[in-house]
């Protein structure tokens, strides 16, 4: 299906998102603060705009993928991008920026142009579901703006959960990573405990794989533990937002594995 789709925000998550979009046939113009982060997405056949403004007037649905509520107003709001989406403009916020600051953006942007649809839809998943095309995407906002977006979240996500209100998307969003990080807590704890009591640490992958304690992202995050892999999967700015249970405090973020 045809659609045009606009994504604001290209680093590890916004640039996966813009190729599974042309993947799909959508045409798809892209835009970052880095000019340098659109050129491998232009080579790849979108159109990289000069101006997050040029990159929103043709576009029907509007993704934004940046690190901060703060860089979402500025380039939304003082930028004049609010201006100048088409009518009918479905802009998915789908970057992790607080719940606070979603529903003042959503409220903000009602008082500016009504007649664009606001949806709240940040993702869960980092950045190899976001290559696969394999997104949870946790979606809040107008009824009406469910079939306009759903060609889009059908080619960057594997499921979407429509949740009411816009706002809604981002509780959801904390309560999915809460359970997100006690899961990882305990691959790093049982790791550790393992390499004190002298088990070959892939033993207990062994023992673990295929059974009912088994889970794709505890797979991950002990693999990634056990090579000493503790490279970032989307930008570490992001971390400006609760996530995790207090508890997870004591642990270094990168020995905890969270990403």
């Amino acid at each position: 299906m045809t659609q045009d789709v606009a994504v604001l925000g290209t680093g590890i998550m916004g640039s996966a998102m813009a190729r599974n979009l042309l993947a799909a046939g959508l045409s798809t113009t892209v835009w970052d603060r880095s000019p340098d982060a659109t050129a491998p997405l232009a080579q790849a056949g979108a159109t990289a705009a000069t101006s997050p403004t040029a990159a929103v007037s043709d576009a029907r649905v509007v993704i934004t993928m940046l690190p901060t509520a703060e860089i979402v107003d500025e380039v939304i709001f003082d930028g004049g991008v609010a201006a100048a989406f088409a009518e009918g403009t479905a802009w998915a916020q789908m970057g992790t920026i607080g719940v606070t600051q979603t529903q003042q953006a959503a409220a903000r942007l009602s008082q500016l142009r009504p007649d664009v649809l606001y949806v709240d839809a940040p993702v869960s998943g980092s950045q190899g579901p976001a290559e696969a095309g394999k997104l949870l995407i946790l979606a809040s906002g107008p009824a009406a703006a469910e079939p306009v977006v759903r060609p889009t979240f059908a080619a960057i996500g594997r499921k979407t959960v429509w949740l009411g209100e816009a706002g809604q998307g981002s509780k959801l969003k904390l309560a999915v990573n809460a359970y997100m990080s006690t899961l990882i807590e305990g691959v790093a704890e049982a790791l550790e405990l393992a390499k004190r009591l002298g088990i070959d640490t892939s033993s207990l992958a062994d023992a673990i794989e295929g059974g009912p304690l088994d889970a794709p992202i505890a797979d991950a995050k002990l693999y990634k533990m056990e090579q000493s892999d503790y490279a970032p999967e989307f930008s570490r700015e992001r971390r400006r937002i609760p996530c995790c249970p207090p508890r997870l405090s004591r642990w270094p973020r990168s020995r905890a594995g969270v990403r």
